[in-house]
């Protein structure tokens, strides 16, 4: 009888350990899943001029009209005959029909064409940057089909201080930042490409350094 007791009480203790193993390995593998971000921040197909641009503005057979104008800090440009007119948040085919309009008391069916010369407004809306244990932390130009593994080869790869396990990338949305979990070890090691997200304009990657 006190074997039996005994054997009672050995299964449950088993029973218990088998219980505890499968919940702790339950909770890892939570840990371990990733939350795929949004898609990349759409980027329109129409330009909208923005503080600093330099636009060349060209109006045919009228060359003492044609000029080349900054942007001001206030959104506004100076031309000729039309004086100061807004141009910040515009696209160059709105403005052009405002300058066109402006025009007509002055010249006979004025045409009118608009050049973006620089594009100075985007210089850091429209990056991607790398930071951390990189070798080379970098703030690049995002281009369309941008990738987590792009920006990490672009930065020279990982150094061996990294932390692949604890890479993050931030993006804004709306008005917040969320962070997401990049698995770059799988990425760089294992060609696991579930977290080789796209990137999206003003992306972050954090790549920390371990802990020893």
């Amino acid at each position: 009888m006190a074997t039996s007791q005994y054997d009672r009480i050995k299964m449950k203790f088993v029973s218990s350990l088998l219980l505890l193993i499968t919940t702790i390995i339950s909770g890892c593998s939570t840990n371990n899943t990733f939350t795929t971000p949004p898609p990349p921040n759409q980027i329109s197909d129409q330009y909208l001029i923005g503080h600093g641009d330099i636009l060349d503005i060209r109006v045919w057979r009228n060359p003492e009209l044609s000029v080349t104008v900054p942007v001001r800090p206030d959104g506004k440009i100076s031309v000729p005959l039309v004086g100061e007119i807004a141009a910040a948040g515009k696209s160059t085919e709105s403005l052009k029909e405002v300058i066109s309009k402006k025009l007509f008391d002055y010249i006979q069916e004025p045409t009118v064409t608009i050049i973006v010369a620089e594009a100075n407004s985007t210089e850091f809306t429209q990056r991607v940057r790398i930071t951390g244990a990189v070798t080379q932390p970098l703030s690049t130009p995002w281009r369309k089909g941008m990738t987590v593994l792009d920006l990490v080869l672009l930065a020279g790869g990982s150094t061996i201080f990294a932390a692949e396990d604890k890479v993050f990338l931030y993006r804004k949305n709306d008005n917040s930042v969320k962070a997401y979990p990049i698995d770059l070890e799988g990425i760089l090691k294992r060609g696991e490409l579930d977290t080789n997200f796209l990137l999206s304009p003003a992306d972050i990657i954090t790549v920390p350094e371990r802990l020893f």
